[in-house]
């Protein structure tokens, strides 16, 4: 099997039925299987999969245990080449998926890439290129674990970078959670999401890990998605930001206990990596 598509849903009843159908069209060609992770939800959210997407593999959580868990769950069930962690609010292009899977068989060295995000209204979504919100790049300065992620320019002033390189397909070190399609065989050597990442983090940390491993991340912008950014708990809410800034804490004691030396292929470890970008 080519592919396993791996959907967590929480509640999101009206977004998973549009993105499974998104995926429904997106995965015609391809030889695929798609898992969906319904965590506790009180919703229709269920019943409709039944109903409507009986080909669908689906796991009910009886607790709400987290997307990085509900995940975890999803990858040991796969058994696909290539695995796609994609939340249940985004929808995919008809080829997104052809196209990340041909960019995937090109690039030996690529351990995962992500795509192009869009908002629904066509809005380019920044954190598709740069996979950190400025809360996170924040963090990582505070602790110096920034010069970790060299390819982020955490440190550089100029926003209008981004903008110039929306559609340059580089190498990145982090690629967004929303839409990360990655090596089946990747994820057997280095091990699964850090489900201490509950919600949050869990991208940055399984990128991370990517790269210490020796192979690189991707933004493949010659495709896209679009993605509504739908979040279980508002924004000033107790639960989001015991969970939002406790997954930093977190990430930030795991990798300043021990600082990792990152294997680069080919390159000495003395210089810092160069961009790889294609026009």
């Amino acid at each position: 099997m080519k592919l396993s598509v791996i959907v967590v849903n929480y509640n999101a009843c009206p977004f998973l039925k549009q993105g499974l159908a998104s995926l429904s069209k997106a995965c015609k060609y391809i030889d695929h299987e798609v898992i969906v992770i319904d965590d506790a939800s009180t919703d229709k959210s269920v019943s409709m999969v039944q109903d409507e997407y009986t080909e669908v593999h689906l796991i009910q959580n009886q607790q709400h245990s987290g997307v990085a868990k509900a995940r975890n769950q999803g990858i040991q069930k796969a058994s696909g080449e290539y695995v796609l962690l994609v939340n249940a609010d985004t929808i995919s292009g008809k080829k997104t998926l052809e196209h990340v899977i041909e960019f995937m068989d090109a690039h030996y060295d690529a351990g995962g890439v992500g795509v192009r995000m869009l908002s629904p209204r066509g809005k380019f979504l920044s954190e598709s290129r740069t996979g950190f919100s400025r809360q996170w790049g924040a963090m990582l300065k505070l602790t110096r674990l920034a010069k970790y992620f060299p390819k982020s320019r955490l440190y550089k002033n100029d926003d209008n970078w981004i903008e110039d390189e929306e559609f340059a397909t580089t190498e990145v070190d982090v690629i967004n959670g929303a839409f990360m399609l990655l090596r089946k065989s990747l994820l057997n050597q280095i091990g699964g999401l850090d489900e201490r990442l509950a919600a949050f983090g869990h991208d940055i940390d399984l990128s991370f890990r990517i790269r210490l491993a020796g192979y690189r991340n991707y933004y493949f912008p010659k495709t896209y998605i679009l993605n509504y950014k739908i979040q279980p708990n508002t924004k000033f809410s107790c639960a989001y930001i015991k969970s939002y800034y406790g997954a930093m804490i977190i990430f930030a004691a795991k990798y300043l206990l021990h600082m990792p030396e990152i294997k680069i292929p080919s390159i000495p470890q003395i210089f810092v990596p160069k961009y790889e970008i294609e026009r």
